[in-house]
This record gives structure tokens, sequence and C-alpha cells, in this order.
């Protein structure tokens, strides 16, 4: 990692601390701040967490690693989790897992190497009657088709170039 990228993550530890409190009510907001914007919360950053909000760095660990949504390793941009469900299985999900699989040229529980996409299964996005269900970082999709899967990888690749020049450009 670079020191610059570590230094703005205390910088935004610190500035969600003064924000929302130096307690550990503040913690899952911080938590849900930084993996949002960095896509993984690292080690150090934990400990930095643990000694602004003055709990023990073990208790932050265990709050990253019990939710599926907090990660202490690096993720992709795009997030992309698939329902597991028996009612998705029922509706079609292994069609679309197997095109989610080609498309991005990964398996699932792994990140392509451009750092743009992870591929993960989620127990139940709660899309039963839906299904196949998939969650795209927040964004939901439902009924899902492995057409729909290619529609929504190429808009998140349009997106990351659309984000990408416009960095370039500032």
């Amino acid at each position: 990692m670079l020191e610059s990228e570590k230094q703005l993550m205390h910088m935004d530890i610190e500035h969600m601390a003064k924000k929302l409190g130096y307690d550990r009510a503040s913690l899952m907001p911080i938590l849900e701040f930084l993996q949002n914007k960095y896509h993984y919360i690292p080690d150090f950053a934990m400990q930095d967490i643990a000694d602004k909000l003055k709990v023990h760095p073990v208790e932050v660990y265990s709050v990253v690693t019990f939710y599926a949504f907090l990660s202490p390793e690096a993720k992709g941009k795009f997030t992309i989790r698939l329902c597991r469900t028996i009612s998705c299985d029922l509706a079609g999900k292994e069609a679309v897992a197997r095109q989610l699989a080609n498309e991005l040229g990964i398996s699932f529980g792994e990140t392509t190497p451009d750092g743009r996409f992870t591929l993960e299964y989620a127990n139940c996005l709660g899309m039963c009657d839906q299904g196949p269900a998939m969650l795209v970082n927040e964004q939901v999709f439902t009924n899902v088709t492995p057409i729909k899967v290619s529609d929504v990888i190429e808009a998140c690749r349009r997106q990351f170039s659309a984000s990408a020049m416009h960095k370039e450009a500032h």
C-alpha cells in the first residue's frame, strides 16, 4: 500500500470520529465508510480505529471479520454477490453463476487481476420472489438472466472507465 493511502485513511478515520464521536457507537459507521471508499479495512486502520474509539483492537477485528460486507482483504471496485438460496437455485442461479465467472474470468471468492471486480455468494438477499437475485455493491438486481449479467458488467466497466477518465482530467 502506498504511504499516501495510509495517510488518507488515517485522516478519514480522524474526520469520521470527530464527526460521529470518539466512542463505540461510531465503530460501524466508520468501518462502512472505509469499506465503501477503499474497498477493504487493513490492519493498521483497525488499530487506528481502536485507538480513536478507545476499544480493544480485537473488538474492531471481530466486527470486520464477522460481517460479510466488511473485509480485511482488498476487494474490487465492484463487489458482485449472487444469492445462493434454494429459491434462486430453482429460478436459474447456476446459469447466472456460470455467466458471471465466464464474463469476469474468475471464480467465486476471487477478485479480477485489475482489481475492478470481486465475485462472491450471498446467503440471502431477501428477494426470494424475484430470483435469481444479485447485488452489485449496494444495487440489487432481480430476475437476473445470463444476458442481464452481461449488461450489468458492461455498465460497471463503462462506469469504471468514465471515473478513470474523470480522474485523469483533474
